[in-house]
């Protein structure tokens, strides 16, 4: 069993892992909480590829240790080139002022 200090290092490793990094309840296919999906969609429309994701359900050890890292209590949680953004609102708020877009440009 890994330490939480291990669950940590690999939540710090999957969110450098690619461009575009959701924590998030269910997958991107099939979200299982409406603001993971909402999440995904903004992400998808803002003109994200490729997104990788972590199904927090499947695996409650890490759920915490994204906490510990983030300091964010809920899910989603979004991380663009490694950078821990926010949640469904955050990305909701920078999508509509054309902000998230130009974020997954760089």
């Amino acid at each position: 069993m890994a330490t939480n200090n291990e669950l940590v290092k690999q939540v710090e490793t999957f969110s450098k892992s690619s461009p575009v990094v959701i924590y998030m309840k269910g997958t991107p296919d099939f979200p299982a909480c409406g603001f993971s999906a909402r999440a995904v969609q903004v992400l998808k429309q803002a003109g994200a590829k490729n997104i990788k994701a972590f199904d927090v359900l499947s695996d409650d050890p890490m759920w915490g240790a994204l906490e510990e890292f983030t300091q964010w209590p809920t899910v989603p949680q979004i991380f663009i080139n490694g950078k821990f953004v926010g949640g469904c609102d955050i990305v909701s708020e920078m999508f509509e002022r054309g902000e998230l877009a130009e974020a997954l440009k760089s």
